[in-house]
């Protein structure tokens, strides 16, 4: 019997938690036993969730450390070391090689404790900058759906869950096995592209000024124009130098990069909203040709224009 410790915590979201309690958990009737001993940990008072249901853990933070799989799916604020308690219980649960996972903002738990330096590293992209920011030793890849460093998983949000937990049936089980329980959680076994196909817009990070954001606001609304390094900084009334180094500071990439990241958030919306081609949009976004169009679009998705549209168009 694998021993899976589920800390719980004021705050916390119960998509993430059910997910790892439905995957892992469950007695499939028709399937093997997986062999998970699912144990939610947490105070003997109990945890009021997001939405205002309570949890009522069986077992206390001990069980943390006693545990053969450690699960966190989500911190009380990520904006600050809000779960201290699981700090000690963590530590020692990884000293004696748990294997240490986290779901969503469940990675900020593993940073505070320590167990991510020096790591690859993922959460979900709302968030991914915030962690990269208060935890600079975390090498943060904020476009993959999960990643494993070692003995330690971490994965993106929410629905990325279920990518991480059919990762852990099947290094334990084998494909076969997560590919059935996959099939009755009516989720695909291995999902083509990665979290970048679903990041529509970039996340400022923390302090940003209100007047950058608002310059950063004014050129995401004149894609068309050609823009290059000279002209945003003459825009932005400062020097070359300067604007590189803003941009570095409050959207982590270079100025072109964050000028191609807009040109293709444009263009998601308009394959999701409209029947325009690829050469139209490319004249609305920005793009000097088709081709350019979609070699930043694979590159940034993960999927061509064509795939991309075929996922994430509405019904008419």
């Amino acid at each position: 019997m694998t021993t899976v410790a589920l800390p719980v915590c004021d705050g916390m979201t119960l998509f993430e938690y059910g997910t790892a309690v439905e995957a892992l958990a469950f007695a499939w009737r028709d399937l093997p036993e997986l062999g998970y001993d699912v144990r939610t940990c947490g105070p003997p008072g109990g945890v009021r969730s997001l939405g205002g249901a309570v949890v009522q853990p069986e077992h206390g933070l001990d069980a943390i450390a006693e545990a053969d799989i450690v699960i966190l799916t989500g911190v009380t604020d990520p904006t600050w070391d809000s779960n201290p308690e699981w700090i000690d219980p963590l530590q020692y649960a990884a000293s004696h090689g748990s294997r240490m996972v986290s779901i969503c903002t469940g990675a900020f738990g593993l940073a505070a404790a320590g167990l991510l330096d020096g790591r690859r590293a993922t959460t979900h992209w709302r968030h991914s900058a915030l962690l990269q920011q208060r935890f600079p030793r975390i090498r943060v890849t904020p476009s993959e759906l999960f990643v494993r460093d070692g003995s330690v998983l971490t994965g993106a949000g929410s629905a990325a869950g279920i990518d991480l937990c059919l990762q852990l049936i099947r290094e334990d089980h084998g494909a076969g096995l997560a590919n059935e329980v996959a099939r009755r959680l009516v989720a695909v076994p291995h999902r083509e592209g990665d979290q970048s196909q679903f990041v529509n817009t970039d996340t400022l990070r923390m302090a940003t000024p209100y007047t950058f954001s608002a310059y950063l606001d004014r050129l995401s609304h004149n894609l068309t124009k050609k823009h290059d390094v000279d002209s945003m900084a003459h825009q932005a009334r400062v020097s070359r130098r300067t604007l590189h180094r803003r941009f570095r500071q409050y959207t982590g990439v270079p100025p072109l990069e964050w000028l191609t990241r807009q040109r293709v958030f444009k263009t998601m919306s308009l394959l999701e909203s409209t029947d325009r081609d690829v050469g139209s949009i490319c004249e609305l976004v920005g793009f000097d040709a088709p081709e350019t169009l979609r070699y930043h679009f694979k590159q940034q998705t993960g999927l061509s224009p064509t795939a991309y549209r075929n996922r994430f168009r509405a019904a008419a």
